[in-house]
């Protein structure tokens, strides 16, 4: 092989392996983030480990980017909780436009030390709202604080969580493609 056709080669396969890393490159934050709690990611679970007699207190954030006419706030501003047990919080959301929106809601939670320790049983993030004009939806969020923050050298003394949502407006086309192949 010339050193032409061997550039052209490492070329190639340079190309490659830049194209599957950015493919690769969300999935594998989402896991590294989730894992570490970076960025306040929370984990995801299917049942609380259990009632340890420690409480700490829960706030709930809300927003909606600019520009989408949504009202949108947690029926409660905040929740004291038992590390380890299940809780509950309701959200509502309204459409005060003229036409139906569909939105989803990212989320985050502070201090960002706390994420890791974070776990969502059943979210409304986790799929995306359809309301029509005016309509109100109340969504649950059904959530725990595991045990392990006691332990934490990092976490230990937090007895303030802040669960945060922002709602963004969903690409109607991509919806409207969603809604047809869901059927």
């Amino acid at each position: 092989m010339t050193g032409t056709g061997r550039t052209a080669m490492l070329a190639v396969l340079a190309i490659c392996f830049m194209t599957g890393l950015a493919w690769a490159s969300v999935p594998l934050y989402r896991l590294f983030c989730q894992a570490t709690g970076l960025n306040g990611t929370t984990n995801r679970g299917l049942r609380a480990p259990g009632a340890t007699g420690s409480a700490m207190t829960v706030s709930f954030d809300t927003n909606v980017t600019p520009g989408m006419p949504w009202r949108f706030r947690p029926e409660a501003p905040a929740d004291k909780v038992d590390v380890g047990a299940r809780d509950m919080a309701f959200f509502l959301a309204t459409n005060t436009s003229n036409h139906t929106i569909t939105g989803t809601a990212t989320y985050n939670v502070t201090p960002e030390e706390v994420g890791k320790y974070f776990t969502k049983i059943q979210c409304f993030c986790f799929t995306q709202q359809t309301l029509a004009p005016g309509e109100t939806a109340r969504m649950p969020v059904i959530f725990y604080v595991d045990p392990k923050i006691l332990t934490d050298p990092d976490t230990r003394d937090v007895q303030n969580i802040t669960l945060s949502y922002t709602f963004f407006p969903v690409d109607a086309g991509k919806a409207a493609a969603r809604a047809a192949k869901d059927g």
